[in-house]
Formats: C-alpha cells, structure tokens, sequence
C-alpha cells in the first residue's frame, strides 16, 4: 500500500512476525530498510545482532510483556540475518509516550509491544525518510493504560 516507503520497523518477539514481514517485503521492495525493534528493557535480538551471534541478556520484566525474553532462537536468528538490516531499540518511556500517542492521535490501543515500532520511529533512532511501523497487539492492562494516558 505504501511503495514510497522507506524504512519499515518490526517488533521482534519470537521473530516470527518479523522475519514474515521482512521476507515479503524484501521480495517486492528489495531496497526498503527493515529493522527488528525491541524494548531497552528485553532486547535479546539487539543483543544478538550487535555480537553476531545468539545472545543470553537479563531479562527485566516490564509492561512491554508481548515481546521480550532471554535469548533468541538461533534457527530465528539466521533467518532474520538474511532479511533484517538491524534493530534498534526504545526506551519504556518513550515507548509509554507512544501507547498514549496512537490512543490520541488514532483511537486506538496498542499494547507496548505493539507501540515500540512508533516509540523507535520517534526517536529519531531509525532516520528519517518515509518510516512504516507495524503496530500489532492491543493487549495492555486496563490499570497501566489508565497510567500511561494520565501520567505521559
């Protein structure tokens, strides 16, 4: 829908949704920037990418709950080699300020997982240009979203 695009950001979970992503794109726009996109709180894939290799983080629990671990599968981290161009992250402030943003601006709630493509976008972390964030996951306590909206 979006041929001028640029830049595309992905929340990286388990990797799935992002190497899906990234592989589709890849084939119909071979020149778009696409970047994994994680909470500074859990950034396994961040981590990895910057080793080279799989890495093992401590892992803190967060609101940002939909993605996030440990470690990366290291069958999920070749693939995303091959697709990814990098993978930035946010911070659970910004990323805060994000859920309040899509809330505001669109009327729609978007759980932290789902906010960090536009928390990373925001920043000014993934350049400028024509940036699409995928914003997936509407999943967020009803009492942190109450938070978010009266305290960002």
């Amino acid at each position: 829908d979006l041929p001028e695009i640029d830049t595309v950001l992905i929340p990286w979970g388990g990797g799935g949704l992002a190497i899906g992503i990234a592989t589709a794109l890849r084939a119909l726009k071979p020149s778009v920037r696409i970047y994994a996109v994680e909470a500074e709180a859990a950034a396994p894939f961040t981590a990895s990418w910057q080793a080279g290799s799989p890495q093992v983080i401590d892992y803190r629990p967060s609101f940002v709950d939909g993605i996030g671990s440990k470690t990366v599968f290291a069958n999920m981290f070749a693939l995303a080699q091959d697709v990814l161009d990098g993978s930035f992250t946010a911070s659970l402030d910004e990323i805060a300020s994000a859920v309040k943003l899509i809330a505001e601006r669109n009327r729609t709630i978007a759980e932290g997982a789902g906010a960090v493509a536009l928390a990373v976008a925001l920043s000014g972390k993934a350049g400028r240009g024509r940036i699409a964030c995928i914003v997936s996951g509407g999943n967020i306590d009803g009492m942190k979203l109450a938070a978010i909206l009266s305290d960002h």
